[in-house]
């Protein structure tokens, strides 16, 4: 009984886990088109763009421990 309990809560986190990175994956691709859109534009505010491709890149960290945590790589 223990077991399952400990198992439908595993479940339970990997599934909080891969709709968190969803969420994040969406964030990233609407921040690259917001920097891609502001770069277009005649006179790029260059301040606002550093700002959004700091949280772009902050985001991909936190992708990256997410997918890690989700798929751990084994060393065999």
């Amino acid at each position: 009984m223990e077991a399952e309990v400990e198992a439908s809560q595993t479940l339970a986190y990997q599934r909080a886990l891969r709709e968190r990175l969803a969420e994040l994956r969406q964030e990233h691709l609407d921040l690259a088109a917001s920097i891609e859109a502001l770069g277009a534009m005649p006179v790029p505010d260059q301040l606002t763009i550093a700002r959004l491709k700091r949280r772009k890149l902050a985001l991909k960290d936190e992708i990256t421990r997410l997918d890690d945590e989700i798929l751990p790589d084994i060393i065999a």
